[in-house]
């Protein structure tokens, strides 16, 4: 996202949201003297983290990103008064609740995942679903495929980037073929 961009996207999305932030900060933060010195910090932080990459929910990302920054604050703090935590999680909204688009999105993300992972070669894709799904280390996945430690180190590593692209590619129709293409040929190289 180029800064014009992400400038119309903070004014459209972030600032409308000041009066709840200003709630938010007021309600969880005992020194009201530092309530814009905060809303700053929260729009700065904010910024910088949506130059990197737009998230779905701007309200959630800004009372996340300053419930973070007054964590953050408290734990800088040399004397804690246990007020700075009361009731901040009672007071954090309920970001994770599985709505049925998170249900659905989620479900998607994971058929899409599944298609990136039948695109592989057969031996990367044992070796990923080892190593990455089934959590088993790489010296416990070369003892159970019969192959050295460092063929299971180079197999990960083209199986993630081989995963990375194909689900960079949104459609995983062609873009994805042609993902696995390159990795079906080297198949009996290692």
């Amino acid at each position: 996202m180029n800064t014009d961009e992400l400038n119309a996207w903070f004014v459209d999305q972030v600032l409308p949201l000041e009066a709840m932030l200003e709630r938010f900060l007021r309600r969880n933060w005992r020194d009201m003297d530092e309530i814009p010195d905060l809303r700053q910090e929260v729009y700065a932080r904010v910024y910088d983290g949506c130059a990197r990459g737009r998230p779905d929910s701007a309200q959630a990302f800004v009372l996340t990103t300053a419930r973070n920054l007054l964590i953050d604050r408290a734990r800088r703090a040399q004397i804690v008064s246990i007020e700075t935590y009361a009731d901040m999680d009672a007071l954090a909204p309920t970001l994770d609740e599985l709505s049925p688009e998170r249900h659905l999105a989620a479900r998607s993300e994971l058929k899409l995942l599944q298609v990136a992972l039948n695109l592989l070669p057969a031996r990367c894709r044992e070796v990923i679903e080892l190593r990455k799904i089934e959590g088993l280390s790489q010296r416990e996945v070369a003892s159970r495929m019969g192959i050295t430690e460092d063929t299971v180190e180079r197999q990960v590593s083209k199986g993630v980037r081989a995963l990375a692209l194909a689900l960079q590619a949104t459609g995983l129709g062609s873009a994805a073929r042609s993902v696995a293409a390159p990795l079906r040929k080297g198949r009996k190289t290692q």
